[in-house]
């Protein structure tokens, strides 16, 4: 496998775990006031991963332009 093809099945996966940070954060948000202590740790994770994901998408522009 290429660079390109690993990295846009890298971002497949980025998408996926970061979708799954949203549905954590949408849920959390649906539940409070329970777990409000949760709030800073839920959308600390949502924001890494879609942080990381809009790299990786940046990397992948990129080297397709190469």
């Amino acid at each position: 496998m290429n660079d390109l093809e690993s990295l846009k099945t890298e971002i497949k996966k980025l998408s996926a775990k970061a979708t799954q940070a949203k549905m954590d954060l949408h849920d959390l948000s649906e539940e409070l006031p329970v777990n409000w202590t949760a709030i800073m740790t839920v959308a600390r994770k949502a924001h890494d991963a879609f942080a990381e994901l809009d790299r990786k998408r940046e990397e992948l522009k990129t080297l397709e332009k190469a």
